[in-house]
């Protein structure tokens, strides 16, 4: 048999070193010089790492590192129930992921920072922490607790489709028709050059809602709300809420401009200019006959001695896996004759001697309002909406709102069809 003892190894037996300990221990000694004895001990060289903890809770033990990955959901991690000076554990974030779900430590009736409530949150992306009990008083202390920034950013590519709110169409006067509601400004770059965006941000959704305010008659009527997509690292992209219909006044400027009332002038589209124009301008109106509001590929019609001018033209995208047509221009009021109805895609066509048709969210996203006549109300205008479309691989999982679809078409894309807002994460 072999041992130690004082500072001298002794074998027996075989002539062979039999195995001292077990694995990962170490030798300490206990005295000095010729009397030391030697045993077997734990090493104190370093923290024992982990597997990935992905639940919503664990119990940490001391001297072992975490990876803890919230992708999924937020987790609570409980400390030991007692332990000594110097007792020292790990966390790190390994998805990058705790700004989304947080990690919270409960410290299991000892001291954390010298109080045992509240309990610690962390929540930055990024972050690690390593904390050692001190003592009694103050308990667990971070010795390091920081995020730390991605040396490694991995960009992806998305396409969007980015609709504002349609413009409310204008108020009837009496003996009189008004301007329909201008198509909420359209913007996309699907089919052309990818927008790059970095991991790990957050991006925020914003859906206009439609005008629904048809004001009063010499008045223009609501426009409708701007959507848009900002976020770190990216120029905010917006797209205007389409110009009210005018009532005896112009039609209000916008994404789309709103038709015009009794013998005044269509609004202007494209305000604020962008490049391609997110859309044109209203028509004119005539003595008892409101103009057309713009669509997002045409101008809205004139009217005429008869008739309430035509909403423009809205213009079809597949962004989402299927052809739809959207911000098209509320028609214009007529009140001798009849409207020509809403553009193509604007499901808000005028009034004819009575109410404006309001503009559909269920079809004609950023449509505008039909324009009234004879004292009664102009059609509201429709909501936006934004589209956002990716490669499968690229989405997180991580969004609030919208609704998500993935392989598009048998694409091996992924949308997410934002029709109120909300945000996503990078």
């Amino acid at each position: 048999m072999s041992g130690i003892v004082g500072s001298k190894l002794n074998i027996r037996g075989s002539g062979r070193i039999a195995k001292l300990g077990t694995d990962g221990q170490v030798l300490t000694s206990a005295g000095a010089g010729k009397s030391a004895n030697y045993e077997t001990a734990a090493s104190a060289g370093g923290t024992s790492w982990q597997s990935v903890e992905t639940g919503s809770t664990f119990t940490a033990v001391a001297g072992n590192g975490y990876p803890v990955n919230t992708t999924s959901q937020a987790c609570t991690i409980t400390l030991p129930a007692s332990a000594s000076v110097g007792d020292t554990i790990e966390f790190t974030d390994y998805a990058r992921k705790w700004g989304t779900n947080a990690v919270t430590i409960n410290p299991n009736s000892l001291n954390y920072q010298g109080n045992t409530t509240p309990q610690p949150v962390y929540d930055t992306n990024g972050e690690s922490i390593c904390i050692v009990y001190m003592d009694a008083t103050n308990g667990w202390i971070p010795i390091n607790d920081g995020a730390v920034v991605k040396e490694t950013p991995q960009n992806i590519d998305i396409e969007y489709l980015i609709v504002a709110g349609g413009g409310c169409g204008g108020i009837g006067g009496t003996g009189e028709g008004q301007g329909g509601g201008g198509a909420g400004g359209y913007r996309t770059n699907f089919g052309g050059a990818a927008l790059t965006l970095t991991d790990g941000n957050t991006y925020t959704v914003t859906v206009g809602t439609g005008g629904t305010d048809d004001k009063t008659a010499g008045n223009a009527a609501e426009s409708g709300g701007d959507s848009s997509l900002a976020g770190t690292g990216i120029a905010t992209i917006t797209s205007a809420g389409g110009g009210g219909g005018g009532s005896r006044v112009n039609g209000a400027a916008g994404g789309s401009g709103g038709g015009a009332g009794h013998n005044q002038s269509g609004g202007a589209g494209n305000t604020p200019s962008t490049s391609p124009a997110q859309g044109y301008a209203g028509g004119t109106g005539q003595s008892e006959e409101g103009g057309g509001g713009g669509g997002s590929s045409a101008v809205g019609a004139n009217a005429t001695t008869s008739y309430g001018g035509a909403g423009g033209a809205g213009t079809a995208n597949s962004i989402s896996g299927a052809s739809v047509t959207y911000a098209g221009g509320g028609g214009g009021a007529g009140q001798s004759g009849s409207s020509s109805g809403g553009g193509t895609g604007g499901s808000g066509g005028g009034g004819n001697g009575g109410l404006g048709s309001a503009g559909a969210n269920a079809t004609g996203y950023g449509s505008g309002g039909g324009g009234a006549s004879d004292s009664n109300t102009g059609g509201t205008g429709s909501d936006g909406i934004v589209i956002i479309r990716m490669a499968d691989g690229d989405y997180t999982g991580t969004q609030s709102g919208g609704a998500v679809a993935t392989d598009v078409g048998g694409s091996g894309e992924t949308t997410i069809t934002y029709t109120s807002s909300g945000s996503f994460l990078g």
